[in-house]
């Protein structure tokens, strides 16, 4: 009997069948998100701004930091759906070409931190040891700090860049996901079908990535989400501040820093960016709470 045997033996199902097998796949997993309101609106709105990321520079009708002179602090029109800010510059345009900036750093970033996460959580939980423990306590330091501050920190050593941006989200959110990753892989490595791919001889990487991940995937795919959602705030925010992505570009943290100071008088240059962020936070959100439903409801 192979460890896949095990696999199913234990999960009380025939070998034919797998949980959940059809919400597992892509087209499964997106028909279970919009099988209710709130996760379809989710969806619907992370699908449009990807949209709009990807379509960006052929929709905007004005460049990212095009001036036009006589237009400035005009307010919402059929010209400039979103207005102009002090210098003349169409915001409906910014805030379309700033998605891209956004969505590709917070996904790029999250991306590799789940990718160091997964790895470091389910080698630390089915190794254990000094490994585990001293991995741990390494990433409860970086835990005791909130997101923010040590985002501030790496950076203020680092300096302001695309760059140190994405290595503070690996850093920020890797020991996050590397903590929920290591929980199940506590709770999965001692039963029937890690022993028997064990017995088998089977390699560490093949016991971690192809017996032990697949149960981790559920709870993975949710943190993943959510891990997403946090990162596009902390795009915002650290632009907001003014250690993140710098003039001119239309990063929508930024846009909202630069409008504060007029936003008695151009309140829409300040108040669509900030918007955007927070639309398509609730968004993601929405999207991931489907996701949590889809993989663990089945």
């Amino acid at each position: 009997m192979t460890a896949a045997d095990f696999r199913t033996l234990e999960q009380g199902q025939a070998p034919a069948a797998q949980p959940a097998a059809a919400q597992r796949t892509p087209l499964g997993l997106l028909r279970a998100l919009f099988s209710r309101p709130a996760s379809a609106a989710g969806t619907v709105i992370f699908l449009l701004f990807l949209t709009l990321a990807l379509l960006g520079p052929l929709l905007a009708p004005y460049g990212a930091n095009e001036q036009i002179a006589a237009d400035a602090r005009q307010p919402p029109s059929a010209a400039h759906p979103f207005g102009t800010d002090t210098l003349g510059r169409d915001v409906f345009s910014r805030v379309l070409l700033g998605a891209r900036d956004i969505l590709s750093l917070a996904g790029f970033g999250t991306l590799l931190a789940v990718l160091s996460g997964t790895s470091l959580g389910l080698l630390s939980g089915y190794l254990g040891g000094w490994f585990d423990e001293l991995l741990m306590r390494f990433f409860d330091s970086l835990l005791a700090m909130p997101a923010l501050l040590l985002a501030l920190m790496l950076l203020g050593a680092a300096g302001p860049s695309r760059g140190s941006i994405l290595i503070v989200i690996v850093i920020v959110y890797t020991p996050i996901v590397a903590r929920v990753v290591r929980s199940v892989v506590l709770s999965v490595k001692s039963r029937g079908f890690v022993e028997a791919a064990r017995m088998q001889g089977e390699s560490l990487g093949a016991i971690l990535f192809l017996e032990i991940l697949p149960s981790v995937l559920p709870a993975l795919a949710v943190e993943a989400a959510l891990r997403f959602s946090y990162a596009i705030f902390l795009v915002a925010s650290l632009g907001f501040l003014g250690v993140g992505v710098q003039p001119p570009n239309p990063d929508w943290g930024l846009m909202v820093k630069e409008a504060r100071s007029s936003v008695a008088q151009v309140p829409w240059a300040m108040y669509f960016p900030a918007g955007a962020i927070a639309v398509l936070v609730v968004g993601v959100n929405l999207m991931a709470d489907g996701i949590r439903r889809a993989w663990t409801e089945g």
